[in-house]
């Protein structure tokens, strides 16, 4: 498993190699059941439990979908890393969840 952290350094590592920038991006759409909830959490208040698990899977889907990408070009992990949210869609029902970061490679420091 690629390592992945929002810092610009890994403890213990020095940085041998930079393989370039990497991306993870999900879109993902969320049903009308769950609108209809959030609806009613908006006027009486509340957490809305079914966006909240949407961006969290979307959220877990763009940091394995980047992961995967450092591994095919050989990075041993990715470094200052950044996840970003956007609503789409006419009336934004669409979330769109990108992740991005430097792909390294790593060797122990003694």
């Amino acid at each position: 498993m690629i390592l992945v952290t929002t810092t610009p350094t890994v403890e213990g590592y020095t940085v041998t190699g930079y393989q370039g920038i990497v991306f993870g991006e999900v879109i993902a759409g969320v049903d009308m059941f769950r609108d209809i909830g959030a609806s009613f959490r908006n006027v009486f208040g509340g957490r809305s439990q079914g966006y909240e698990e949407e961006l969290m899977n979307a959220r877990t889907q763009a940091l394995a979908e980047m992961q995967q990408r450092a591994e095919a070009m050989g990075a041993h992990a990715v470094i200052g890393v950044d996840v970003d949210y956007e609503v789409l869609g006419a009336n934004g029902s669409m979330l769109m969840v990108t992740a991005s970061g430097t792909a390294v490679t790593l060797t122990r420091t003694v």
